[in-house]
């Protein structure tokens, strides 16, 4: 990419990046990471071979690209402490519910661009939302697909709103998928599985079924009847669902996340 990259934050999402940026062929060399917990840094260190720093300082001002890998309630000190040493660089947000409007106030700079990862990036099969502030030119647009992109799907929003959507669809959905699967565990293993064994068909079953929905054309609806004959084991299992109202109940779940994304911003995006 011949550019130089700071990243403000060295936690999971951060790490997922830079492990992809380095899958790609880019040079570790090239990139700078601010960490304040030292455990942190010796992790980054020895898995990418980085010389991560404790705070910011003049090393920054050589970044053309400045990840936010922080959490929302540093966001604005982090920003103050690096203000002072770039004001030039294309700034790319992976912390939920911090508007851009809060980060360029914060950092002075319309070149930013908000996104909205997951944590299957860790093994580069996430997907990530991105939104740009008009500032933002094609040319970083595509620079910061590209970036991202090692990390799994992209996807680029019209309407900066519509990212709390993903943060409460595709940013918190893993954790959801883990609770199914939890609940399937425990389900087998009161029908006499092992746990071993219920836990090695649950995960193989959401793998299978996610492989099947992007493989085929249909829609949801379409495949689970596919799999829900009348009278059927499925059917049965179904039928429950709906009269417990399994989806409304789902759906008030997401509404929840979604709330809470504004909250954090909010909250947090104080000027």
């Amino acid at each position: 990419m011949g550019k130089r990259i700071a990243f403000i934050g060295g936690g999971n999402m951060a790490s997922a990046i830079i492990g992809g940026l380095l899958r790609q062929g880019f040079s570790a060399a090239d990139i700078d990471v601010v960490e304040p917990w030292a455990e942190a840094r010796t992790r980054l260190a020895t898995d990418f071979g980085l010389q991560p720093q404790p705070e910011a300082g003049a090393f920054l001002a050589g970044a053309d690209l400045i990840v936010w890998a922080v959490k929302p309630q540093t966001f604005k000190e982090a920003a103050a402490a690096v203000s002072n040493h770039n004001r030039t660089a294309l700034h790319l947000s992976v912390a939920a519910g911090i508007t851009t409007d809060s980060i360029a106030t914060w950092l002075g700079s319309e070149r930013i661009i908000r996104t909205m990862p997951n944590t299957p990036a860790l093994i580069g099969k996430g997907i990530t939302a991105l939104f740009g502030r008009t500032g933002v030119t094609q040319a970083d647009k595509d620079w910061a697909n590209e970036v991202i992109a090692t990390t799994g799907a992209t996807v680029w929003l019209t309407a900066e709103a519509q990212l709390d959507a993903v943060t409460a669809l595709s940013g918190s959905g893993p954790a959801y998928m883990f609770y199914f699967m939890e609940a399937m565990t425990d389900a087998g293993v009161r029908m006499g599985l092992n746990r071993v064994q219920a836990y090695q068909l649950a995960v193989a079953t959401f793998i299978g079924a996610g492989e099947l929905a992007r493989a085929s054309s249909e829609a949801p609806e379409s495949l689970r009847a596919k799999v829900t004959s009348k009278g059927g084991t499925t059917y049965a299992a179904i039928t429950s669902m709906d009269e417990s109202g399994i989806k409304d109940l789902f759906a008030k779940a997401l509404f929840a996340a979604h709330h809470r994304a504004g909250e954090l911003g909010a909250e947090f995006g104080k000027a």
